[in-house]
């Protein structure tokens, strides 16, 4: 389904890799005007470039979603947008409750909720003027279900899935759907290597031996199959795993 007119922007986090990235292409694919946010500028400026040169609507705008100043400073640019997609996050290390490091614990609280809280507070009255606007959570299965070692990142999805379903509740009667979609397992090029402070072999055990994680384009697709579901149509929550995945401790593995 084509956007309306009113709700013709959507605007990604996170979108210089990964899941931001595949789903900032889909969205531009589906005829929105995308605009794409994320720290690093070069990424974000040649992924805009890409889908401008592919005959669709983007641009690029450096931001930090933890700065609330600049958030609010971003936020002032539109008038209205149709779409919100929260996908900036991540995870960082993977040590038990006992021996974890606060600081990570701190960050990625910081990115995963107050970022996604700082964004969503800032566009809520350009979604609410579209008269048609979509939040989009990207949470985790890990905010639905705890596994060891995942402490810090699972306590952050908590929080985020909670923020989802409490920002749902708080602003029913108004044009504005709220949809969380949360994705197992996915295999792209950052996320277990971003985790691992960089340690390509511990972020290749993660995978190993599971025939076909999800992508980060499996992920998109379904971001963009709710948000362009007809306005009155809410898809609440959205879990999708690869086949070999049955829950976050549970895997299928071919060794």
């Amino acid at each position: 389904m084509a956007p309306a007119p009113a709700s013709r922007i959507a605007v990604v986090t996170g979108a210089s890799s990964g899941i931001g990235a595949a789903t900032a292409r889909q969205l531009a694919a589906a005829g929105y005007r995308v605009v794409l946010t994320a720290r690093r500028k070069d990424r974000i400026e040649a992924l805009a470039e890409e889908i401008n040169g592919a005959g669709h609507q983007a641009a690029a705008y450096a931001l930090d979603i933890t700065d609330r100043a600049a958030v609010d400073e971003f936020a002032t640019a539109f008038k209205s947008v149709g779409v919100l997609v929260n996908n900036a996050g991540g995870a960082l290390g993977a040590d038990p409750v006992a021996s974890a490091d606060p600081e990570q614990w701190r960050r990625m609280y910081e990115t995963n909720v107050i970022g996604t809280l700082n964004v969503t507070q800032a566009l809520l009255p350009a979604l609410t003027a579209s008269g048609d606007g979509t939040v989009v959570v990207l949470s985790s299965t890990a905010g639905h279900g705890t596994y060891e070692g995942g402490g810090g990142y699972v306590a952050a999805k908590h929080a985020e899935h909670v923020l989802a379903e409490t920002l749902r509740l708080e602003i029913v009667g108004t044009p504005v759907r709220v949809i969380e979609v949360a994705p197992g397992m996915v295999k792209t090029d950052e996320f277990a290597l971003t985790r691992f402070g960089g340690d390509a072999e511990k972020a290749a055990k993660v995978y190993a031996g599971v025939a076909e994680p999800l992508t980060a384009d499996d992920v998109a697709d379904t971001i963009s199959w709710a948000v362009t579901r007809p306005p009155h149509v809410n898809i609440d929550l959205l879990v999708v795993r690869p086949r070999a995945q049955a829950s976050n401790s549970k895997v299928h593995r071919e060794l």
